[in-house]
């Protein structure tokens, strides 16, 4: 029985608070088993908000707030587009898989929240503003060029820097509108962050995050020592100009890249992630001491499995949520677990046209599932999960293939697909990196449910689909998808509708419901 339902069921029984077993009470890293990756943090009261890097999705930079720092809740995104350029739209072949926005930077200064972030295609970086983060708006500024990695930081004297790069690290100060880097304030910060860790390194120091306490400067990064793992540095200074000293502050488990954060009563911790194969890169905190000004992270050096801190809850309602896909008149068109792949075109989804259902239409022909717009996703969970839906096909067109993914490079889809009027259920596994058909059965009704279930337990990453014709008596159908996380993709595994036309447009396919399920505490 999962904690939660074993503390439940005390309480049910009589029994006090004080009988159950502490260790219950206590969260476990990691804090989020999900793709919450770059993470950028921030406390404001009794409230700490994250940011978050989702790349190729649109909308971007994923906001998130929590009241015990390790239960989260969507609340916003800094941006609806990144930009209307044919990489972000899948136009002409191009795509931006596995670039767009990367990781962010998360401040607040004088009652403004700011939120940066870059991005090589277009060659850009961007700084979002607003007064509420939870409810915007934001406004947008850009410049020339994307810098790599940054972190913005307020200053006591009113000045505004920006640090980036990898190994060597670079300077900036902005100018006060944001607009862009003041001219002639270029300067090294640090020429080689990387050596604390030696000098084979196979990714040099980058990730930076700058911090100022009890007057003091703290600039975290990630390193990579070749034949070693992630590994967390920290440079500190008493001036902003140096000198810097640095020192390797974590090499454990692979957990590294974030920085700190503090708690109301004084305890702090560093947030950093982990590499965790298919799922994604997930969150961890590491508790914090300080000695001698500088911050030591983990107990005895290693990261600890539990923490101090309210026990971790389902990532469901606040990470992924179920939609059943009926909206009164004031809520939002799509909640925030939503997230297209690319750009939407905007025309061809709808929630009102068939009250109830997602309409997903097709618009232009395309040849293969990654190039097609309007795939509609969230992530997935783990250790284990489900992702189903009920979907109509009755107005498909011919060529047209709708239906259930995982999405990533090599991805799993199965759905309906329609060949000279006559439709079939049909698996594709591309585990190889080449989708290959690994089933095909006639369909001779109109509605049909497609279920997806992913295993993440240490590491298995294997997912297996099914079909039922009733809603309630599932089949297997096809092989095991054997989950890869990819650069190419860089992205944990996402569960997708899609809808998209081979040889004709015109044609539609209605979803009724997702429901997505974290199987472990039968949610």
């Amino acid at each position: 029985m999962k904690r939660q339902y074993f503390i439940i069921a005390l309480l049910l029984l009589g029994a006090s608070a004080a009988t159950v077993p502490a260790k219950a009470q206590r969260a476990t890293n990691p804090i989020i088993f999900a793709d919450v990756p770059d993470m950028s943090m921030i406390r404001v009261g009794d409230t700490w908000y994250m940011s978050s890097t989702t790349m190729h999705m649109s909308p971007g930079v994923p906001i998130m707030k929590s009241k015990d720092l390790v239960n989260w809740q969507l609340v916003s995104y800094a941006y609806d587009t990144l930009a209307n350029v044919d990489d972000l739209k899948l136009n002409n072949g191009k795509n931006i898989y596995g670039r767009g926005s990367w990781a962010s930077c998360l401040r607040y200064h004088n009652g403004t929240y700011y939120v940066s972030t870059f991005s090589k295609i277009p060659n850009k970086t961007f700084i979002y503003c607003t007064k509420n983060i939870e409810k915007g708006p934001w406004k947008r500024i850009d410049f020339t060029p994307s810098y790599h990695d940054h972190t913005i930081f307020f200053d006591d004297d009113g000045k505004i820097y920006l640090v980036t790069g990898a190994g060597k690290l670079t300077i900036f100060e902005l100018k006060e509108d944001l607009s862009g880097v003041k001219p002639g304030t270029e300067r090294i910060l640090i020429e080689n962050a990387s050596a604390p860790a030696g000098d084979n390194i196979m990714l040099q120091a980058e990730g930076s995050q700058l911090f100022k306490i009890n007057g003091k400067y703290y600039l975290f990064n990630i390193v990579w020592p070749r034949g070693g793992m992630r590994t967390v540095l920290i440079h500190r200074a008493d001036n902003i100009n140096g000198p810097w000293e640095g020192k390797v502050a974590l090499q454990d488990l692979g957990v590294a890249q974030g920085g700190l954060i503090d708690m109301a009563d004084g305890r702090w911790y560093a947030y950093l992630f982990r590499d965790n194969g298919a799922v994604g890169r997930v969150p961890y905190l590491v508790p914090v001491k300080w000695e001698e000004d500088w911050p030591v992270l983990g107990i005895d050096g290693k990261v600890p499995a539990t923490l101090d801190l309210p026990s971790n809850k389902s990532l469901i309602p606040g990470i992924v949520h179920a939609d059943e896909f009926t909206r009164r008149k004031k809520e939002k068109a799509l909640p925030l677990v939503w997230q297209w792949n690319h750009n939407p075109e905007n025309s061809l989804w709808s929630l009102k046209e068939r009250k109830g259902f997602l309409r997903l239409k097709t618009g232009r022909i395309d040849t293969s599932f990654l190039e097609a717009r309007n795939t509609l996703t969230q992530r997935t969970i783990g250790p284990v999960c489900s992702g189903s839906t009920s979907l109509d096909v009755s107005n498909m067109k011919d060529g047209d293939f709708a239906g259930l993914c995982l999405l990533q490079k090599n991805y799993g889809i199965i759905g309906v697909q329609v060949n000279e009027n006559t439709k079939s259920i049909v698996m594709i596994n591309a585990s190889t990196g080449t989708p290959t058909e690994a089933a095909h059965v006639p369909l001779n009704q109109q509605c049909i449910y497609f279920k997806a279930q992913c295993d993440f337990t240490d590491k298995k990453d294997v997912a297996d689909f099914f079909y039922s014709l009733d809603g309630a008596n599932w089949i297997a159908i096809g092989t095991a998808l054997k989950m890869t996380y990819t650069l190419p993709h860089f992205m944990g595994y996402r569960f997708g509708l899609f809808n998209y036309a081979s040889k004709k447009t015109g044609g539609f396919a209605d979803f009724d419901y997702f429901h997505i399920t974290d199987t472990l505490n039968g949610l």
